[in-house]
């Protein structure tokens, strides 16, 4: 009876492998997408038939429920792709580069849309669709580093070398992060400072909070399921790419 002595390869090292990592996450597409569809079935409700009016703002701030978990998913998404560029410089993982790409036009989506619904937030609430204050002007500043990177892929054709130079770039991009969410403190700013995420805890009420947090998690799935599914893509897309490079190699020889 013999004994196998070879090292089974680490959990890391197994979804390093393109085919492995599609075949083990397909199973939760599914799963993930019904999830999502319940967090928003009942975080839509309480947001629009279970939540009291703002003493102030009205039925203006059911929109908050849809403006800060993409203001969130903003600066989240391009921490994705921040710990992607490591992967792809540092440990040089075969889906860093992979997850750094399907993000991008993700996270360019939450961040125009945080800004859309910000914008038609502040008229009522400030008196003006936009102001350059430091909160919104670097997350403007955000959504231009993302239309940028999604540009950058596209304008290589060896995508081993576009996810280094993009690596790099992602990396540099990574500072607004903090100026974004240090800015209405660091700014005599038109922003309202943070109300969710304090020391000394959130200054809003649980009939506010709840639909918020819901809300906040459908969001978060949502992206989660697109981020897996985008990733899915590019994988088959890349295996489609290589086989014709040695389909057209052997038409060659």
């Amino acid at each position: 009876m013999s004994i196998d002595t070879t090292p089974k390869p680490s959990w890391w090292n197994r979804i390093a492998h393109p085919g492995q990592f599609v075949a083990w996450t397909t199973p939760l597409l599914w799963p993930l997408t019904i999830l999502t569809a319940i967090l928003f079935v009942v975080g839509l409700w309480f947001a629009f038939f279970n939540s009291p009016e703002d003493y102030q703002m009205g039925d203006t701030v059911r929109i908050m429920y849809v403006h800060v978990p993409n203001a969130w998913l903003s600066q989240f998404v391009y921490g994705v792709m921040t710990v992607s560029a490591l992967g792809t410089l540092v440990w040089r993982h075969p889906m860093a580069d992979v997850s750094m790409k399907a993000a991008a036009p993700l996270g360019a989506l939450f961040t125009a849309l945080a800004l859309f619904t910000g914008a038609l937030w502040g008229r009522p609430t400030w008196g003006t669709f936009w102001e350059w204050d430091g909160r919104m002007t670097s997350t403007l500043v955000l959504l231009f580093i993302y239309l940028g990177i999604v540009a950058l892929w596209r304008a290589f054709d060896d995508q081993l070398r576009a996810a280094r130079v993009i690596a790099v770039f992602t990396l540099i991009g990574a500072v607004n992060i903090p100026i974004i969410k240090f800015s209405v403190d660091w700014w005599s700013t038109l922003h309202q400072p943070a109300s969710v995420f304090r020391a000394d805890g959130p200054t809003m009420p649980g009939s506010i909070l709840t639909p918020l947090f819901v809300m906040f998690f459908a969001f978060t799935f949502l992206f989660i399921t697109l981020q897996l599914k985008a990733m899915h893509t590019e994988v088959r897309r890349r295996r489609v790419m290589t086989l014709q490079r040695k389909a057209a190699q052997g038409s060659a020889a």
